[in-house]
């Protein structure tokens, strides 16, 4: 095997061909594990996504560092990558997607829980599965050396260098994070758990050029990044197993502190003009430090405001507490927006008091519902028995009343009857009494 390699970096074209991809369960799959540089690693694939959010069914492509769990402590590699779903019709319509991360013990996965809508993939006109196949791809360029503990904690904030086709992808590490890190030792020793599926590596030279460019890149964002600029407080890498989306979309400047995802940018700078500080306590950090900051502020405000009241259930309300505990890692003055977040977290409560106020209502309704039918019944039920009771009073006018407990004794026979049988001397002839 060969890989192309320029001072500390080696870059490597993964190509993993998934057959009866349609008969898929929902849970992960790994593919075989490739080297670049001294790791080994894997692709991460959802068939049916991640994301957890239902109604939202798109597919979920990660890189994964294999046997992260068996590396030594503190371990760590910057990696560019970019994930592709190849379009096996027309080559020049696959969907690529770049990004950047460093790779560590406790992010030891990164990629897109929303790559593209599965609508979109199962489409047999669109060239993305063919014969029941789905080709994807990672090419992957690795840095050699070791970062930072401080540096391995702010990369949570990294944006793709370049931007998306899909602006609904959401960046992040996989939902199930922490499983891949015990986990991620088993799939290349035992196969069917995983169902690791086949795959072929394809090692590719890139442009000189490229990987020069990518070191460059690297070399930069070292050397702008202080040791002082280090968020401090909770770890910012928790992340919630259902974790809403947020957009990872076109990038923009935003008053020349860094690029900002386009989304946030009109959110940023109106709580930057009513809290000139926030722009102000960030001045003297790095800008790739500021970028950071302001893409947390920005997430946060963008979940405030896409979200409505109804949707805060549980599990967005944990992922608004991560959000909340990542921002004040950055230092800023949040007194202002603190109260916001902090009435949000409590619409949980409304929520699930308006859950049972709708189920009692709901349980109203239905009794008051038999209530009617009860009533209609009882009605029916009255003028059946005004008509029953009118035929009983007919029936009564037209019998002679007998008493029907009486013993029949000859107290019933007519007296001569009694006379003949008490005195049968009397009657001359038994016809006598039919005459009389």
């Amino acid at each position: 095997m060969e890989a192309e390699q320029v001072g500390e970096l080696v870059s490597v074209t993964f190509t993993w061909t998934i057959e009866k991809f349609s008969t898929l369960k929902s849970q992960k799959h790994y593919s075989e594990g490739f080297s670049v540089g001294d790791f080994q690693w894997q692709m991460v694939v959802y068939p049916k996504g991640s994301s957890g959010i239902p109604g939202k069914h798109d597919l979920s492509i990660y890189l994964n560092v294999a046997n992260a769990s068996a590396l030594p402590s503190g371990w760590s590699r910057y990696a560019q990558f970019t994930l592709t779903v190849v379009n096996q019709v027309d080559r020049d319509k696959s969907i690529t997607v770049e990004t950047k991360h460093v790779f560590s013990e406790s992010k030891s996965d990164w990629g897109f829980t929303s790559f593209m809508p599965l609508s979109e993939l199962c489409d047999c006109t669109r060239g993305f599965l063919v014969n029941d196949i789905c080709v994807l791809e990672a090419e992957v360029a690795v840095s050699q050396v070791d970062y930072k503990i401080s540096e391995v904690q702010e990369t949570w904030f990294c944006t793709p260098l370049v931007p998306p086709k899909h602006e609904d992808q959401t960046l992040g590490p996989s939902n199930v994070d922490s499983v891949l890190v015990t986990e991620s030792s088993q799939p290349l020793r035992e196969p069917c758990s995983e169902q690791v599926l086949n795959s072929s590596i394809a090692f590719t030279t890139r442009s000189f050029d490229q990987l020069l460019a990518f070191q460059d890149s690297l070399s930069s964002e070292q050397a702008c990044t202080e040791l002082n600029d280090s968020p401090v407080g909770p770890s910012i890498i928790k992340e919630h197993e259902q974790t809403p989306s947020t957009p990872v979309g076109r990038l923009m400047d935003f008053k020349g502190l860094g690029q900002i995802e386009k989304d946030f940018v009109p959110l940023l700078e109106e709580v930057c003009l009513l809290h000139p500080s926030l722009i102000e306590c960030q001045r003297k950090r790095s800008r790739m430090f500021t970028e950071w900051a302001f893409t947390a502020l920005g997430r946060l405000l963008y979940f405030l405001q896409t979200t409505k009241g109804k949707d805060m259930v549980e599990d967005a309300c944990k992922h608004l507490q991560i959000l909340w505990e990542e921002l004040e890692t950055f230092r800023f003055d949040l007194s202002w927006l603190e109260p916001h977040v902090q009435s949000a977290l409590g619409m949980n409560k409304f929520v699930e008091r308006a859950r049972l106020v709708k189920e009692q209502r709901d349980n109203v309704d239905a009794l008051e519902i038999e209530v009617k039918r009860l009533k209609a019944r009882l009605v029916v039920a009255t003028l059946e028995f005004q008509v029953a009771k009118t035929d009983m009073g007919l029936a009564e006018e037209s019998c002679v009343e007998i008493n029907m407990d009486g013993i029949m004794t000859m107290h019933y026979m007519p007296v001569q009857i009694r006379a003949g049988i008490a005195f049968p001397n009397r009657l001359e002839s038994p016809h006598c009494l039919k005459l009389k």
